[in-house]
């Protein structure tokens, strides 16, 4: 898709649909955010995303109802109407197809798996155990210039060549300099999501009045103000996997905050080219009520 006209157009789509999932999203809308015939759209999509549109709509649904059954004590039914479905019976029938199991069952498994995660990932003998520290933190309107990275979190050379991506970018539109934030957004679990379709915005912060000719896939978004509960990582991007375990093992016993439905910031305080991996440090803010 090489077309910039083309290429707009199937972002203001994808934009759309990351928006207004949990919604009655009709054909006709998708004509007119997409200005193709749904016909032609989903073909375009599919072979894009190797989904059709309406199973890309589907899945984020039943994501999203898999993030608040394991992080939230919310109701069932709760979460089945706020991911938009107008029943629990379809509701369950959907998820176990997507699962394999029903939600109820997906709930006790996570619960099963944190308590197991609160035993393992502190070394033995360590008493007591080290407490977990978090700030609450405000964070003010954010713009910033990004590229999406599809893929596992594991493949760290993948998210690397995201970046080398967008620097490369912002240096040729000299938007990076001393004071430049570089941060990513999280906006899938691993744990839920496939690997072939977890999201990881690569971005750096720009000024809101900045005006850039966009090319190929690079996005600009605002991101609004939003409370957070702020975490520290020393050490490499690796090893923030663990850090993340350790947060949400004991995120209902420890921290007993509500998640609001965001995605996850990370914040990088200093260069992986000039930095050890052991002295790299990362903030990790997760968006709460």
């Amino acid at each position: 898709m090489h077309n910039a006209t083309q290429l707009d157009r199937y972002k203001s789509l994808l934009e759309f649909l990351d928006r207004r999932f949990k919604e009655d999203i009709t054909i006709r809308d998708i004509e007119d955010v997409s200005f193709y015939s749904y016909r032609n759209i989903n073909r375009i999509f599919l072979a894009l995303h190797h989904e059709t549109i309406g199973k890309y709509i589907k899945r984020l649904k039943l994501e999203k109802a898999a993030q608040f059954l394991k992080y939230s004590d919310t109701s069932i039914s709760d979460i089945a109407f706020d991911v938009g479905y107008a029943d629990i019976a379809s509701f369950s029938k959907a998820f176990k197809n997507q699962f394999n199991c029903a939600p109820s069952q997906f709930r006790a498994i996570q619960e099963l798996k944190q308590h197991i995660l609160q035993k393992t990932i502190v070394p033995k003998g360590t008493n007591p155990e080290p407490p977990l520290i978090f700030e609450i933190e405000e964070l003010p309107v954010l713009d910033i210039l990004y590229l999406t990275y599809h893929g596992s979190f594991e493949n760290l050379k993948g998210i690397k060549q995201v970046w080398q991506q967008l620097m490369k970018y912002a240096f040729k539109n000299k938007l990076v300099d001393d004071n430049t934030i570089y941060l990513a957004e999280i906006l899938d679990d691993n744990e839920i999501t496939d690997h072939v379709h977890c999201r990881y915005n690569a971005g750096i912060v720009i000024e809101p009045s900045l005006k850039i000719e966009l090319e190929g896939l690079f996005k600009i978004k605002t991101i609004a103000p939003q409370k957070y509960a702020k975490f520290l990582h020393k050490g490499s991007h690796e090893s923030s996997l663990i850090t993340y375990d350790y947060i949400y093992s004991h995120w209902m016993s420890k921290v007993n905050l509500e998640l609001e439905d965001k995605p996850t910031l990370e914040f990088f305080l200093n260069d992986d080219e000039d930095t050890t991996e052991n002295e790299l440090l990362t903030e990790i803010y997760i968006p709460i009520k």
